[in-house]
């Protein structure tokens, strides 16, 4: 009888020992899979999470490429239109050119030394001119100056006696990019007017440059 109870004993204890350790196993195997899904999802996420990073690192230097092709064509575009406009202006002042070779360039030289005595207001007035030109300012000269001291007398009753030379140092003549004309000066070179025909088709150039690029460039209108 006592033998009959500890073998039953024993089987109790080992069948209790068989269940608990199928209980381990199953709740071992449960916590596994539960951590591998749990690391699973948790991979996923940083896949996912990476490969937006990538996506979007991939959409900025795209448009960041982008950016930089429409900023290098404006550049581009800009570079021809201010290229177009120069040459513009070159060919303008290439006709000016011309202009000064012509048979009214004397009676032209006359007026641009009146209108220039005019603005300068100074009474001791040196004038420059490009060297192809001394000969003929130093024949129109008298002439200017009389009829600059006529207008002056018949608008404000004054009779001046300005003293009106032409610069004698041909270091200083004027350029041949002046395309003619004359610069008047004052007090020893402080007061400055330029009357020289490059200066006068900037001035006309300046105050048509709106009307030129809409006429050019009615696009960016």
């Amino acid at each position: 009888m006592a033998s009959d109870q500890i073998r039953q004993m024993v089987n109790f204890i080992l069948q209790e020992a068989h269940e608990k350790a199928n209980e381990i196993r199953v709740k071992t195997e449960h916590d596994f899979n539960l951590e591998k899904q749990t690391l699973v999802h948790e991979a996923k996420l940083n896949i996912q999470e990476e490969f937006q990073k990538k996506e979007k690192d991939h959409e900025i230097q795209e448009r960041i490429a982008r950016s930089a092709e429409v900023g290098e064509c404006r550049v581009k575009k800009m570079k021809v239109r201010d290229d177009l406009l120069k040459n513009l202006v070159d060919e303008a002042g290439q006709k000016l050119a011309m202009v000064a070779r012509g048979q009214n360039y004397p009676h032209l030289l006359q007026k641009l030394i009146v209108q220039g005595l005019i603005k300068i207001e100074e009474n001791d007035v040196t004038i420059y001119c490009r060297g192809e030109d001394v000969a003929t300012v130093k024949s129109i000269l008298p002439a200017a100056i009389e009829e600059y001291v006529g207008l002056i007398e018949k608008e404000a009753g004054v009779k001046l006696s300005p003293n009106v030379i032409l610069n004698e140092n041909r270091e200083k003549d004027l350029p041949e990019s002046s395309y003619g004309g004359v610069t008047l000066t004052a007090d020893d070179g402080k007061i400055v007017c330029d009357n020289t025909m490059a200066s006068r088709l900037n001035l006309v150039y300046s105050e048509l440059l709106p009307s030129i690029r809409a006429l050019l460039f009615p696009e960016e209108q």
